[in-house]
């Protein structure tokens, strides 16, 4: 169930946080998005059937276009979106544009390679940074 904006505010007022119901939201998701991954979500069940694996970000709940033929929703209204660096954001997949470590591997270039298992770590390991780093208040 959704908390509704009082809610959250009267939470962090009572916890003194000062974090926004966005930002609440966004490790909501990330968080969902890691515990996916973590329970065998994108894994390629035989490596034999070409074709079978499934798009990072796009073939989870997060994706708002998830179910959709049709891209129905735009990428700009992702919320990973504000991962994205800018110049990127207008790509067929802005989430596969995601810098993931340090040397700028994203998920795009790790497909390229063909690489499900190290790419799956990557994002795990990206996504468990970002979720400490937001819990943490830091922005870096």
């Amino acid at each position: 169930m959704m908390r509704s904006a009082g809610d959250c505010r009267q939470e962090c007022f009572e916890r003194g946080s000062h974090m926004p119901k966005d930002a609440q939201e966004m490790l909501a998701i990330l968080k969902s998005e890691l515990e996916f991954i973590e329970k065998g979500g994108y894994a390629v069940p035989d490596k034999q059937a070409p074709g079978a694996a499934s798009t990072m970000f796009a073939d989870s709940l997060t994706c708002l276009n998830y179910g959709y033929p049709y891209r129905t929703h735009p990428c700009a209204e992702c919320p990973l979106i504000e991962f994205v660096p800018d110049e990127k954001r207008s790509t067929a997949m802005p989430c596969h544009q995601i810098p993931l470590d340090s040397s700028g591997q994203t998920v795009e270039v790790m497909e390229e390679g063909e690489n499900q298992s190290g790419m799956r770590e990557a994002v795990k390991t990206w996504l468990r940074q970002t979720i400490q780093r937001m819990e943490s208040g830091r922005s870096d």
